[in-house]
Formats: C-alpha cells, structure tokens, sequence
C-alpha cells in the first residue's frame, strides 16, 4: 500500500468552515454538490448543470450498471448518491472529512440507499481497500487537494480492477513556472482553498504512466464549466462587502472569508490563462 504524506488539518477546517456557504449559495439538493456544474444541450441552469457533471463523467468513462465505484473525495456525497440512484452502482465514498462523512451517513438512510452505499473517514492516496476492489475510481474536483498527485494515482491502479477505469475532474495549471504576479495570483485562490498546488497536463501525464497506466486521456473541459465559474465569480464579488463586514465584526471566521476572496481570484487567474478545467480519464490495463 503507498505511503501518504498528506495532512488534512487544513482541509478539515475549510470544509467545516464553510459548510454554510456550500449549503446555503451553492447546493442543498438531495445529491448536493460541492463541484462546478457542466453545460451542454442537456443542461442550462445551475441545478441541472450541477447533476450533469456526473452524467458526463459517467459516460466518459462508459458506467456500467452495477459496477463497484469508488467516490475519491465525495465530500457531501452528492455523486455517490446520484450513481447509486442512476446506475445502481456499488459505490464507496470516502473523504478526509468526518463531518462530511457524517452528513452522508445520515443522507444515505433519508434516500434509503444504505444497500448500495458506504462512507468511510479515508485517505485516496492511501485507502484501506484491497488490491483490484473496484471497477472505477472516480475524483471530482478532489484530487486537487493531493499535495502528491502521483500518489493518488498509484493507489487508484492498485485498488482498479484490471481492466477498472478512472475518471477525474481537475483544474491544471497552464505552465510551470509562472512569472511572480500570475503564482501570486494563483495560489491567492487554491492556498484559500486548501490546495497546495496544481500539476500541468505534462506533469498529470508523466504521473500516469509512472503509475502504469498506458492509455488515457485529459480533455479541455474549460468552456463547458465556465458559466459555472462565473456564477460563482459574481456571487462572491456581489456580496465581497458584507463579507467584509461581517469579517470585521468577526461574525465570518477566516477561513470563510478566504473561501470567497479565492472564488474571486479563481475566476479573475482563468481569464489570465493561468489554469483550465480538464477531465482525466485511463484504464489499467488487463494484462
């Protein structure tokens, strides 16, 4: 089993510290969603673009019925729930997060999925599953929080099936390095975040054949997420002045605070060029 060298200490105090925020402006649905919506012909509102993410993840990586997936990073649950609901997948989520995990607990025997669904307090780089367990491993907008991307690669080859599939939903630097202003930029968003970092295509590719995946493919995704983007953008800088305010007042801790100034360096680090919003899909091989 590969050795993990993460440490969630910061990841757990964002997502505790802005479980208000995640709820309450962006989704509180029956399967909600902590990640971007996806907009195509089948989806042009929020609500709906939120559920199509999943949709043409699911299809990217051609889901079967009944397949054991595993949710690397499942947050509140809101792709576990929707392909057990839709695919009757076997699906096991896990996150760093108790309190997160916690919530799909609950979630879990409201939607009355507890047959086809689990949650477990885990690490994705590191997970205490046996070798080939799953048919898919499936990270959305998670893997960022990897401080080693390699690291969680090899886990998901050695827990996939051969002939398993994985699916990633992930925002890319554009180059490495970047010049002082465009870094500053960068990390003014993911460090609020609580990401470290994020690779190039270059170095995600390098991390997969290292891992021993032999064919893959990483997809520009960026125009279909960008109204979501966007949205958020708007959101965040319409209400920068109350929270502020309310920062001041020290109503709104820290951490809160930072989720909404990097939601607006985000967006403002995209129009630069700096990053983009790609899929990342591979199969291990059979033999």
């Amino acid at each position: 089993m590969n050795k993990s060298n993460n440490t969630f200490d910061d990841i757990i105090d964002y997502y505790d510290q802005t479980r208000f925020d995640y709820r309450t402006v962006w989704d509180n649905s029956e399967t909600p969603a902590v990640h971007f919506g996806y907009y195509d012909e089948k989806a042009s509102d929020h609500k709906n673009a939120l559920q199509n993410m999943n949709r043409v993840l699911a299809e990217t990586i051609e889901l079967q019925s009944g397949e054991k997936v595993l949710d690397a990073g499942c947050g509140r649950g809101g792709s576990t729930f929707w392909l057990a609901k839709n695919y009757q997948a076997e699906v096991v989520g896990i996150c760093p997060v108790p309190s997160q995990i916690e919530e799909c607990n609950a979630h879990r025997k409201a939607l009355q999925l507890e047959q086809l669904t689990r949650f477990d307090v885990a690490d994705y780089c590191n997970t205490p599953y046996e070798a080939e367990s799953f048919d898919v491993v499936w990270a959305c907008e998670s893997l960022c929080h990897a401080k080693e991307k390699e690291a969680f690669y090899k886990e998901a080859f050695r827990i996939l099936k051969p002939g398993g599939r994985l699916v990633i939903a992930e925002y890319l630097r554009n180059s490495r390095p970047l010049n002082v202003a465009d870094e500053k930029l960068l990390k003014g968003w993911l460090n609020r975040w609580a990401i470290l970092d994020i690779d190039t295509k270059e170095e995600h590719q390098d991390h997969l054949r290292k891992s021993g995946f032999q064919s893959f493919k990483i997809e520009d995704k960026t125009k279909n997420v960008q109204v979501s983007l966007r949205n958020l953008h708007m959101q965040s800088t319409r209400w920068i002045w109350m929270g502020w305010i309310l920062r001041g007042l020290r109503i709104r801790s820290k951490v809160a605070h930072g989720n909404q100034v990097g939601s607006i360096k985000q967006y403002k680090a995209l129009q630069k060029g700096i990053w983009s919003y790609h899929f990342i899909s591979a199969i291990k091989p059979k033999g």
